[in-house]
């Protein structure tokens, strides 16, 4: 199944649950001076859930453009991203944990046809409600169920305040042969996680689990949000006028399951991106792992990039402006210092944001009427990198020959 049938398959299923499908709000946040970029699904949904406006329903679902900064340095790897899909589903003061998780689950079973087998979930320390319902109601054997304290398992708030609660996670298992050691028991990462340190790193694990971080045998599927609280800015709670329910689905992830692949970058949302960087720079993909790594980060900045403009976000020095200069400095240095694309060659970068235009433009139509003004953006972006780039390694140059002279 592509990820544009995913996609539909998501917001059909939840439309003949009674939920409203609403279109996906900008990447800058509007009225909200808590956030820089839009985080999560539920961003545009907080003045409904603080009871500031009336919902146009109490049940709705959409696909959200998302854009996450803490993890631009780790580009690159086999599955961060900057720019995702957020698949959700939300309720207003309407159904709560129950129906959230029967919901998820018969979306990934019946409609997606994924073993139940390889579905795994974690669920807050404290919350006895969550565990019981996956126990008793969705008959999930209790070996498969974990808990976990509030880094894994409390989400929110977005930015410094907002609603924020529990959360229960649906964790997809790609085999033993992935995993770095044997599995924990759920009774020994209880234990552990009552322990933990989250200061250190996760080295003295009692074996791998759900949220293990050291390979990559599991990846967090769904999270169902259970947002009974508001936080304030001194991480204080206090109940919401009614608990309500955030879903997200990464639509990267599950297109990885779905399309029977090991990473993001395998799947048709990359594959077109990743195959015009390669016409491009005259590398392959697949052969030499430094290479595979400048190739994404390129891809990938690329396709966060062209959003970001196409949103109104404009390179600068400071909040989204920087962001999106990072991005695009960051690519054009991997092209050229790791993809060896020749300094004297027509802007890369341009030619590879074209090809996201192409692929995405149907699905996001600000992107094909922006298309211009994006491309005139990172060509001049990518140029004044190059100059500043190109003078700097001069004037070092320059520095280093005067220092040797002295020297002799």
């Amino acid at each position: 199944m592509n990820s544009n049938e995913l996609r539909e398959m998501f917001l059909a299923f939840f439309e003949s649950k009674k939920h409203l499908r609403i279109p996906s709000s900008s990447l800058i946040p509007s009225g909200d001076p808590t956030l820089l970029l839009t985080t999560a699904g539920m961003v545009q949904m907080k003045p409904y859930f603080l009871g500031e406006v009336t919902p146009p329903a109490n049940r709705l679902t959409s696909s959200q453009k998302c854009f996450r900064t803490t993890d631009i340095s780790t580009i690159g790897d086999h599955k961060h991203l900057t720019f995702f899909e957020m698949l959700g589903n939300f309720s207003v003061g309407d159904y709560f944990k129950e129906n959230a998780i029967e919901f998820a689950w018969e979306f990934l079973t019946s409609k997606m046809g994924l073993d139940s087998d390889k579905l795994w979930v974690t669920v807050y320390l404290e919350d006895e409600e969550a565990f019981a319902l996956w126990k008793d109601k969705i008959k999930i054997p209790t070996e498969r169920i974990y808990r976990y304290g509030k880094k894994d398992n409390w989400w929110g708030p977005p930015g410094l305040e907002g609603p924020c609660g529990p959360c229960s996670e649906i964790h997809y298992d790609f085999g033993q042969t992935l995993g770095c050691t044997p599995i924990a028991s759920p009774e020994q990462i209880r234990i552990w996680e009552e322990g933990r340190d989250y200061a250190e790193s996760d080295v003295n694990q009692p074996g791998c689990h759900p949220n293990c971080d050291n390979c990559e045998r599991f990846v967090e599927l769904w999270n169902l949000v259970f947002m009974g609280f508001f936080q304030n800015q001194e991480k204080e709670l206090s109940p919401l006028p009614a608990p309500n329910i955030d879903t997200g689905m990464g639509l990267e992830r599950v297109s990885v399951i779905s399309q029977g692949v090991r990473n993001v970058y395998e799947t048709d949302l990359f594959r077109p991106i990743i195959k015009t960087v390669c016409l491009l720079t005259g590398n392959k993909y697949g052969e030499d792992n430094a290479i595979d790594k400048g190739i994404r980060i390129v891809a990938e900045h690329s396709r966060g990039a062209a959003f970001l403009i196409a949103d109104g976000v404009i390179p600068g020095n400071d909040d989204r402006g920087y962001v999106l200069k990072r991005l695009l400095r960051r690519a054009s240095f991997y092209s050229r210092n790791r993809l060896n694309y020749p300094p004297d060659s027509s802007p890369l970068l341009p030619q590879v944001v074209d090809s996201v235009i192409n692929q995405f433009g149907c699905i996001y139509p600000e992107l094909e009427i922006n298309r211009k003004h994006i491309l005139a953006v990172i060509e001049n972006e990518e140029e004044r990198f190059y100059l500043t780039l190109d003078w700097g390694v001069h004037t070092m140059e320059l520095l280093a020959s005067e220092a040797q002279k002295l020297w002799e």
